[in-house]
């Protein structure tokens, strides 16, 4: 079911009832500043559905039907009511990707933090505003590795008063890089955590759910951008793999970076970009005005330094002038799937906009300093198997060495009802609570430890949290999500954080504005957030795999003295654990 736009909050019949209201009304509506925004509404069916991939045919969990689910637009300051219906065996819940949600963690979506689950033959509805935020974001299933098929974009347009900071383009187009499992992703993660080993891979990456001819039984599968010479398309890139970043470019063209998670930057050219699983990227690509070609190849593949295995094949895409076949397109050159040095450079661009409009404000004034190491680890083996994992255990994830724990409720929900005791602890380690050479030679114990523990803070407390990556299990990075919340990077660099002489380098001036960072391969980011959103808020890693080995915590952030600082009470349909 699509929106039905230019629908209102109140009641039509009562303002027409009454001259005065329907006069205040029309004045409202005269003053752009002060009228309300439409109200969006969705229906969101989640069925199974047979779908052919490189020759594979299975029954996937879908939105009504669609793979990828629907696009979703709205504008800044519109409110968005999103029913859910769940009619297939799995339980599901669906997150707004990169939406604050402010004071309104119940419609935040990720299953047993902010709510229960919604069942097989149950409903829920998220009711949310977007308030202060435009851009690209999406939307996803977040329980278990449904994501992987139930994902689609969140197009926020600006206000009809306001324009983009840059020249309107002729056209735009999201594009969502995916990824294909011939096999039953949620019995691909199921064997992995009951053996302890990594799971299986996927066998394709795809461009809005189409793997193209590089694959297998796939030249009939290829996504085809149709473009007009000499005109400015921008582009809304999604990365919603499941387990990779990955490189993007297009043969023989360039890209302007204008956007990143919703925020913008200062525009900066490239000729190939890197985009890590929850990120959102919006660039400008300028077409030929006589094009050589009648089309050219857009491709995708993984950057990686994992010591396991990986997906290491590249997906194809088209963008077509005019008709051509697309099997002899070369590939845009991109970087080795090691390239570390490539993602640093293009990472290193990242500016806000600090504008008057736009402006960055990062917390100058710090209150907490927290320090998060990030990384993998291990469980033991229980006595009664054999388990895959490195040297005959269990691969385990963890910040700060606590693994998380799946809580028996929801988080939000005892917070709010004050009923901790048996659901949540409040003693997360802030510091890292056996401290070692992190990018160094790991220590032997690499055994994690497991809890559903949250970071308390007060309302309107300031926040700098350093992301330390480690080298246990080997180094790689990690791209952290942070819920309810953007985050302003501050700095980052590689090796072990120096708390002396890494701050003072600190770009306090323009950092980028983000929900979705990652931690540098074998080094460390510092980022810095206001906590103004009460509620109860996950922070993970964007792998699936590892959010599935425990790599994730909460923060729990306190109601503040005011009125318009206190949480608002659950819904009356909040589905029940």
């Amino acid at each position: 079911m699509g929106a039905r736009h230019g629908l209102r909050r109140g009641h039509a019949g009562a303002a027409s009832a009454c001259p005065f209201i329907a006069f205040a009304a029309v004045v409202l509506l005269a003053l752009p500043g002060l009228a309300a925004g439409d109200t969006h509404y969705y229906t969101f069916n989640v069925r199974m559905k047979k779908v052919t991939r490189l020759c594979v045919t299975k029954s996937i969990p879908t939105v009504n039907g669609q793979f990828p689910g629907p696009k979703l637009t709205v504008r800044e300051g519109d409110r968005l009511v999103v029913k859910v219906h769940n009619h297939i065996n799995y339980n599901v819940s669906f997150h707004w990707h990169g939406v604050r949600q402010l004071r309104n963690g119940w419609a935040d979506g990720p299953s047993y933090i902010t709510q229960c689950p919604i069942q097989g033959g149950q409903s829920y509805v998220y009711d949310f505003t977007v308030t202060g935020q435009r851009g690209t974001l999406w939307w996803h299933a977040h329980f278990s590795w449904l994501r992987v098929h139930l994902y689609g974009p969140l197009v926020i347009l600006p206000k009809r008063t306001e324009g983009y900071p840059f020249p309107r383009p002729y056209k735009e187009v999201p594009i969502l890089f995916g990824e294909w499992f011939n096999a039953d992703t949620e019995a691909v993660i199921n064997q992995a955590l009951q053996t302890g080993g990594g799971p299986n891979v996927s066998n394709a990456y795809t461009f809005n759910g189409l793997p193209g001819p590089t694959y297998n039984c796939s030249a009939q599968d290829t996504y085809k951008l149709k473009v007009k010479p000499g005109r400015t398309y921008m582009l809304r890139l999604i990365n919603s793999a499941l387990n990779d970043e990955l490189f993007f470019g297009i043969a023989n063209h360039t890209l302007t970076v204008v956007e990143a998670d919703a925020n913008y930057v200062k525009p900066f050219t490239v000729q190939t970009l890197v985009i890590s699983p929850g990120q959102t990227m919006n660039v400008l690509l300028t077409t030929a005005p006589n094009p050589a070609s009648p089309a050219y190849a857009m491709a995708i593949s993984p950057y990686t330094n994992t010591q396991g295995t990986f997906d290491n094949t590249t997906a194809a895409a088209v963008v077509e002038y005019a008709p051509a076949p697309a099997r002899s397109l070369p590939l845009p050159a991109l970087p080795l799937y090691n390239d570390t040095g490539a993602v640093t450079n293009f990472s290193r661009n990242f500016r806000s906009l600090a504008s008057a409009q736009y402006p960055a404000r990062v917390p100058l004034a710090v209150d907490r300093h927290l320090l998060f190491t990030v990384g993998l680890g291990t469980d033991p083996c229980p006595s009664n198997q054999t388990c895959q994992g490195p040297n005959g255990t269990k691969f385990a994830a963890s910040i700060n060495n606590n693994s998380f724990f799946r809580p028996r409720t929801a988080l939000l929900e005892a917070h709010y009802q004050r009923r901790y005791a048996g659901v949540l602890l409040a003693n997360f380690p802030t510091a890292p609570p056996h401290p070692f050479n992190y990018t160094g030679t790991p220590p032997n114990n690499t055994f994690v430890q497991h809890g559903t523990r949250v970071v308390p803070l007060k309302f309107n407390t300031s926040v700098e949290l350093v992301l330390q990556g480690t080298s246990i299990q080997g180094a790689e990075s990690h791209p952290l999500h942070l819920h309810g919340y953007n985050f302003f990077v501050v700095g980052e660099g590689f090796g072990n954080f120096d708390p002396v002489n890494d701050p003072p380098k600190y770009n306090l001036a323009d950092p980028v504005e983000r929900n979705t960072i990652s931690v540098p391969t074998a080094g460390w980011v510092a980022v810095r957030f206001l906590a103004d959103n009460p509620g109860v808020w996950l922070m993970h890693c964007h792998f699936d795999v590892h959010l599935s080995w425990g790599l994730s915590m909460a923060w729990l952030v306190n109601d503040g003295p005011l009125p318009n600082q206190k949480m608002l009470p659950p819904p009356s349909d909040l589905p029940k654990c």
